[in-house]
């Protein structure tokens, strides 16, 4: 990388905020070899996962590789006290436990569970982690359950509302997809938008 830096007129010329949209690419198409099980693709992807790491770090004027590494590493012993220092964790449940009190400490200027959340993922993504930030607040699903929308469905519904599976429910997603589509809306702006308000929801919640 730092050959490939220093010679490429290309690479020489590139911020992070330019390699920023390629790093989002290749990690999309890591998932996509996740997802279908694509072993030597996975392998492949990876490698240009790794790749946009290595560049960031050679593109930062202020901190190299090492650095980066370095503080990873610290990060991670903090957050593992139960394999680095005197903790017990016998559940998975319990690592999470030890992992968001180290996480806490380590944020204590953050006044809220939403601080840190991203809002560069996708409308769907976000909205299960900030539902899940509610949860941690006592703010959570009886909040979408009285929106017009949800009553409205229900009102009609002669099944229960949630899908028997998981394919089930890509399906539900899809048709909503499809119906926002033939009505020239915007899905993924409608659901942000939404997730937005149920933000202000938490932070009330919180204040």
């Amino acid at each position: 990388m730092e050959e490939v830096h220093s010679e490429c007129v290309w690479s020489k010329a590139m911020t992070h905020e330019e390699l920023a949209p390629y790093l989002q690419e290749e990690s999309a198409e890591l998932i996509d070899a996740i997802e279908t099980g694509d072993r030597a693709g996975l392998r492949e992807e990876l490698g240009d996962v790794l790749w946009q790491v290595l560049f960031h770090s050679a593109v930062a004027p202020d901190f190299t590789l090492d650095d980066v590494a370095g503080d990873l590493v610290d990060k991670m012993v903090r957050r593992h006290p139960h394999v680095f220092a005197d903790e017990t964790a016998e559940t998975p449940e319990r690592v999470l436990e030890l992992w968001n009190a180290a996480k806490a400490t380590e944020k204590r200027d953050r006044t809220s569970v939403l601080d840190g959340v991203s809002h560069a993922m996708p409308a769907l993504a976000l909205a299960q982690k900030v539902l899940g930030k509610g949860e941690q607040v006592g703010v959570g699903l009886e909040l979408v359950e009285a929106t017009a929308a949800y009553e409205a469905l229900e009102a009609d519904a002669e099944e229960p509302l949630l899908p028997a599976s998981e394919e089930e429910l890509g399906d539900t997603v899809l048709v909503l997809v499809a119906l926002a589509r033939a009505r020239g809306w915007d899905a993924e702006r409608a659901l942000r938008g939404r997730v937005r308000a149920f933000e202000t929801d938490i932070r009330d919640a919180e204040a």
